[in-house]
Formats: structure tokens, C-alpha cells, sequence
């Protein structure tokens, strides 16, 4: 063994405090953190050609580089829809690197096991009934991903072809449907060979809303003259959290052929609070689902899960066929279901802060943040110089200049409040107007929080 790795193993109990130690140091002082880095990194040195060892490495780091890095785990970064990690999964997730597991088979560890026990927790707290079946993915560009991978092959079955054996071609053309789809299903329908371009945009209900026309989708549907499709429905668009009528879009298959996917990425939360749990009735109903673990869930990068109603066909689009792994039989290997074959226990995060905080806990992360976004938006539509561009529907603050809100505009006030170092927020066009969009979703947020970014707003708008 080198010297250095056998001088590290000798003393990894020491290595492995000196890390807690300075993991510890930077998650106490977060509060205080800036949100956001936007100076400029160090320049790229040249690979070290005698190691220095591991107490070496987290000097240096900790000199280097851990400065540099944003409080994107803290409770003020409010841009794009980031989550945090609570205190449970991150233990969870030091252990996850720690047992190393490879659970794309069950061979030799209950690693498996444990993952299909949070699957199943998940699949209840999002009310789903056991006919969906599931598993983790790194994110909910992935779990989109495979859930239309399963509907392309699902639309084979339904035209008499086998995609997953003669490719995408051998379906021609296909329809995807959807009011306010996520950027990510076009790069999906990229990857899997149907083409962004086979994404037709249907007309979204009247009012400042982004759910779509129900009314519209039935015409949609019918113009296709019996011809299988499938329909992207959306519990939660990224700029207002809008909700797709999910039950209504359901019925239209009592006339019409199509899989209805839903993408859940953020808003399938709205299930664990009896207060908004009925803005996902209808969610049960869905072929495929994805949610997104590292945003409302606060548990760290990367996890997501996976939702559907026929892993007969995720069988058939993903399974590894290889002497050393024997085909998918019974109770199908996770190899069998994702696109990776190596895959590390994301689900051990989840299973820790699910069995620390339980529904409840989460259900108080999910309903805090709702409040406080409310109150932000009230501050906001209060305010001389700012208006919201919606209603704030659920834990999105999407807001504006009064006056001449254009691009420039708009991005120099996101700049100016990143330099405050208070919070962060992301840019967006909402309705033809260029806007910011502040998202709730971390567990250590508070009134205080709202308090700051409240304060900060005044100062530089």
C-alpha cells in the first residue's frame, strides 16, 4: 500500500474528526454566510504528483476553496427551488459514503431493501396507491427522463412495435402535450429521440395562470384522430406553482389514448399538508410521476424518485442484459430500472430524515414555508416600486419592477441583492415580463429570514 493511503487508514479517526470539525464550523456559522460567492475563484493549479495526505487535503480545501462556496444550504437562497439538508440526512449522507453501497442489485446487502422501504414511504406520503412502483434517480430531470422513456415504449405497445429493440424511429411521429412544461422535458424528448419539436404547447387557462386549458386539451387530443400521445401535466410550474387540474386531465382518457406523466418536481409536496393537498387530487391517477427529493424534502444533492404504474415497460426500456447479472426476474434489480448500472444509496438520506421528522415534520417544513412566502408576497405588493407578477400560490414569490421592468433592469436589482449578500434569487420571464422569483423551500428558513430579505429589498430597490 502507498505510504500516504496507509498512513491515512492508520489514522482515519482523526482524518474523519478533523472533517466533522470544519463540517461543523461552516453549517454553524450558515446564517451569517453570503448566500452567494461572486468574486472570482482561484485559478486552476497543477495536479500534485506526491500526495500530501489527507489532513493536507482539508487544510488546503478549507484555505482554497470552502470560502468560495455559496450558502445555497442556507435559509435565504431563494433562487431556482433548492432545498436544504436537514441535520438527520446529512448523518445520513456521511454514512452513505462511508458504506459505499452499489444497490443496483440486491446480491450480498439489505442496501436494496432499505431503498424499496423509502420508496414506499414516499409513494404514501404523496398518496399514491400500490400499483406505482419506484425508485431513486439523481434528479428530476432524470426521473422526467425515465418516466417518458417508459410512455415512448408504452406508445410502442399501443402501435405495435417494440422501441426499446427497433428505436424511436419505428414509432414515426409522436405527440407530446402540455401547457407550461418544465425546460427539462424538451431536453428529455432530446435524449430519448422523439425531439424537443414534438412538444405542442396547448393553451393554459385565462387569468394570469399557467395550468392548462382542459377544454384545449380535449381538442388537442381529439385532433389527433385516435392516435396514441402523451400528455405532460404539471403539479407545480416553476414560475407561480400552478396546478394542472390532474383528476380532470385523467378523465379525458375515457375518450382519448394517451400516458399521462406528471411532473411533481416540487409541488407533489402540496400532498403532505392537508391544507393544499387537494391542489395533486388526481395524482394517483398518473402513468408516471416524478418528484424531486433535494428540493422540498431537504436532503442533500443528489435524490430524486421515480413513479410508475407499468414497470413491466421500465423493465423493458432499462434492463441490463448481461451474463454476469442474469435477466430481471420476480422482484426487478434496481440495474433493471434507471439508466445507471452503478448507482450509490441515495435513499439513505431520505430514510434518515423520514424516520427523524416522520410526515409531520416535513408537513410543518412544507406549510412554514408556504406562510412565509405569503407574507413575502404581501411585503411585495405593498411596496412602492415592486409588484407581484401572480398570486403567490403556494411557496413561489414571483415579482417585478412597477415601472419599466426590462431584462437589464430586472437583472441589475437580482445582482444588487446578491451583493447584499442577504439573499438570493433567479431571474424569469412570466407573461412576456422579465421578473425574479424568490422559492421557499428550506427547512431552517424563518419569519427572521423574511425579516432580512424584507430589509434588503428596501435597500436596493
Amino acid at each position: 500500500m502507498h505510504r500516504t493511503l496507509a498512513d491515512d487508514l492508520s489514522r482515519l479517526p482523526e482524518l474523519l474528526s478533523t472533517a466533522r470539525d470544519l463540517a461543523v464550523q461552516e453549517l454553524a456559522g450558515l446564517a451569517e454566510r453570503p448566500v452567494v460567492r461572486l468574486d472570482k475563484a482561484p485559478d486552476p493549479e497543477a495536479l500534485p504528483g506526491a500526495g500530501a495526505g489527507g489532513e493536507a487535503a482539508l487544510a488546503r480545501f478549507a484555505e482554497r476553496w470552502a470560502p468560495g462556496f455559496s450558502g445555497s444550504t442556507g435559509p435565504r437562497y431563494l433562487g431556482f427551488v433548492t432545498g436544504g439538508a436537514t441535520p438527520a440526512s446529512v448523518a445520513g449522507d456521511w454514512l452513505t459514503g462511508a458504506y459505499d453501497q452499489n444497490v443496483s442489485g440486491a446480491a450480498g446487502s439489505w442496501a436494496t431493501a432499505l431503498e424499496r422501504e423509502t420508496v414506499g414511504w414516499l409513494r404514501e406520503l404523496f398518496g399514491l396507491g400500490e400499483a406505482h412502483s419506484g425508485a431513486f434517480v439523481t434528479g428530476a430531470t432524470t426521473s422526467n427522463t425515465v418516466g417518458l422513456a417508459i410512455a415512448r415504449e408504452w406508445l410502442g405497445e399501443r402501435l405495435g412495435v417494440s422501441v426499446s429493440r427497433d428505436g424511436a424511429a419505428a414509432l414515426g411521429r409522436v405527440d407530446v402535450l402540455s401547457g407550461s412544461p418544465h425546460s427539462s422535458i424538451g431536453k428529455a424528448l432530446s435524449v430519448l429521440g422523439i425531439g424537443r419539436d414534438r412538444l405542442r404547447p396547448v393553451p393554459v387557462l385565462a387569468g394570469n395562470r399557467e395550468a392548462v386549458d382542459v377544454a384545449a386539451l380535449d381538442q388537442a387530443l381529439s385532433a389527433l384522430d385516435g392516435r396514441p400521445a402523451i400528455v405532460v401535466a404539471n403539479a407545480g410550474t416553476v414560475n407561480t406553482v400552478d396546478f394542472d387540474d390532474l383528476r380532470a386531465i385523467a378523465g379525458l382518457k375515457e375518450r382519448h389514448d394517451f400516458w399521462l406523466h406528471v411532473d411533481a418536481a416540487f409541488g407533489g409536496f402540496a400532498a403532505l399538508s392537508p391544507s393544499y393537498a387537494a391542489l395533486v387530487d388526481g395524482l394517483d391517477a398518473a402513468d408516471s410521476v416524478c418528484v424531486d427529493l433535494h428540493k422540498w424534502l431537504n436532503v442533500p444533492y443528489d435524490a430524486a424518485v421515480q413513479f410508475t404504474r407499468r414497470r413491466d415497460l421500465q423493465v423493458a426500456v432499462f434492463h441490463n442484459a448481461s451474463p454476469y447479472l442474469g435477466l430481471p426476474v420476480g422482484e426487478p434489480d434496481f440495474v433493471h430500472l434507471t439508466p445507471e448500472n452503478s448507482r450509490r444509496l441515495r435513499a439513505l438520506p431520505a430514510w434518515f430524515s423520514l424516520v427523524a421528522y416522520g410526515s409531520e415534520g416535513h408537513r410543518e417544513i412544507v406549510e412554514r414555508n408556504v406562510a412565509l412566502a405569503r407574507d413575502l408576497g404581501e411585503r411585495i405588493a405593498g411596496r412602492d416600486g415592486l409588484r407581484l407578477l401572480a398570486p403567490v400560490r403556494l411557496n413561489v414569490v414571483c415579482f417585478t419592477l412597477a415601472e419599466d421592468p426590462t431584462r437589464e433592469r430586472v437583472a441589475a436589482l437580482a445582482h444588487a441583492l446578491a451583493e447584499t449578500g442577504e439573499v438570493f434569487v433567479t431571474p424569469t420571464v412570466y407573461a412576456g415580463t422579465p421578473g425574479l422569483r424568490a422559492a421557499f423551500s428550506n427547512w431552517r428558513t424563518s419569519a427572521d429570514d423574511v425579516e432580512r430579505i424584507a430589509a434588503a429589498l428596501t435597500r436596493v430597490s
